[in-house]
């Protein structure tokens, strides 16, 4: 039996849009990428990778307004 993981799917369909021309996306198209990405998004914050990926985002974050200052 083949299993798929809704995210890698997700994550599929989002590197398959965003590979299109800008042009050529209407209103609709480009909010329905926005509701896909937030999905994945969802999908993701959870796991590991996801808490991995909060981490560095974190350090980045406290990194640059320390720099800031």
């Amino acid at each position: 039996m083949l299993t798929i993981n809704v995210a890698v799917l997700l994550a599929v369909i989002v590197v398959l849009r965003l590979r299109r021309r800008t042009e050529a996306r209407s209103r609709v198209d480009e909010k329905l990428t926005v509701v896909i990405v937030l999905a994945l998004g969802v999908l993701i914050a959870p796991t590991g990778v996801g808490e991995g990926i909060a981490n560095i985002l974190g350090q980045l974050a406290t990194g640059v307004t320390q720099a800031s200052r």
